[in-house]
């Protein structure tokens, strides 16, 4: 990552659809929610492909297949292909072939994803410990997962099985709020066992590597709502993101991001595809009162600075979310390496985010 990355939003006067060949696209959070199309998404991405973009839909999900996965986006109206998914289970089969021998026995803890991502590189799903498995793969395995399937896990990892996991997301938004994802029970395997897996998902290498192999993007937008996977999963594989609030990220969060959970661009929604994002630029050092305040960043009609221990907001512009990226920089540039811990509170109410 460049240090313009890092340290505030980039601008674009090309439409992002344009600017980037590939939209790697989170679903949860980003497309849709609780099965639900999350609003713009469904017009937002026709528009995208209509111009040019190609789409793939990258997921740490393993519940699904990639077959339904295409199936229910095109029920949204969002038509896709299988080979147009990409799943942590995918991933994951693919690092757990690598490292036991052809036609091997794996404990599956997970959905009918990860059995046929297993099947496709020539692995035999199990269901017990007794069945002399050669690995472990835990993936989400839905809101009505048996709490013995977690025993059976532990019981094969604490005898020495190669234990692996698609993703470590400790939560996963549902219709009804955020809900426990797949790290929570790996976390309850790990109690058990004191073992720690192998992770192929988001934002490890093992799932950046399955998406290029298999998109062949040569510009890709990492496209998604949560910092720790979406975020700096673009950030270890050296390409461009976007941020869109309408999944588990909230504004306060995205100004105390740490380097790697910093997007290259914010929107609100996926309508920031289909537009330029706005130059965000340095405003020159402005005075305060107690003499604190630190050079400013201007967006719009926005202008954000640090003063003492607050971010601050001057000015008026006609989109909040140029507030957002101008208070991004000021706060980033504010925290270099670590963490910006200035109050935001006030300046994000005036921007009602």
């Amino acid at each position: 990552m460049n240090e313009t990355v890092r340290n505030r939003p980039d601008g674009s006067a090309r439409p992002l659809s344009e600017a980037y060949d590939t939209a790697l696209l989170d679903l949860d959070g980003v497309v849709y929610a609780g099965g639900e199309a999350i609003a713009h998404a469904v017009e937002s991405l026709g528009a995208a492909r209509a111009e040019g973009m190609h789409l793939a839909y990258v997921t740490n999900n393993a519940l699904r297949t990639p077959e339904a996965v295409a199936a229910h986006l095109t029920e949204l109206g969002v038509p896709a292909a299988p080979a147009d998914v990409i799943t942590s289970a995918q991933a994951v089969a693919r690092l757990i072939a690598e490292q036991v021998p052809a036609g091997a026995r794996v404990l599956v803890i997970g959905g009918e994803g990860l059995r046929v991502a297993l099947c496709e590189r020539g692995l035999e799903p199990v269901e017990s410990a007794d069945d002399d498995p050669a690995a472990v793969v835990q993936g989400y395995g839905g809101p009505e997962l048996p709490w013995g399937r977690l025993a059976e896990a532990s019981y094969a990892v604490a005898r020495g099985v190669p234990w692996f996991a698609s993703n470590t997301d400790l939560t996963i938004p549902s219709a009804r709020g955020i809900a426990p994802g797949n790290g929570a029970a790996v976390e309850v395997v790990r109690i058990a066992t004191g073992a720690t897996p192998q992770v192929a998902g988001k934002p490890l290498p093992p799932m950046h590597r399955e998406t290029i192999l298999r998109t062949g993007a040569r510009r890709p937008l990492v496209v998604g709502d949560r910092l720790d996977t979406d975020i700096e999963g673009a950030y270890a594989g050296g390409v461009d993101s976007l941020l869109v609030l309408t999944g588990v990220t909230t504004a306060a969060q995205l100004l105390a991001a740490e380097p790697r959970h910093r997007p290259t661009y914010v929107a609100a929604d996926l309508r920031g595809l289909l537009t330029g994002q706005p130059e965000v630029a340095p405003a020159g050092e402005a005075a305060s009162s107690e003499g604190g305040r630190r050079g400013g960043f201007r967006c719009g009609g926005w202008v954000a600075a640090v003063d003492g221990d607050a971010l601050v907001l001057d000015g008026e512009g006609d989109d909040p979310l140029d507030g957002l990226r101008a208070l991004c920089a000021a706060a980033w540039t504010a925290a270099g390496d670590g963490a910006c811990g200035a109050d935001a509170g006030k300046a994000l109410a005036r921007l009602g985010l």
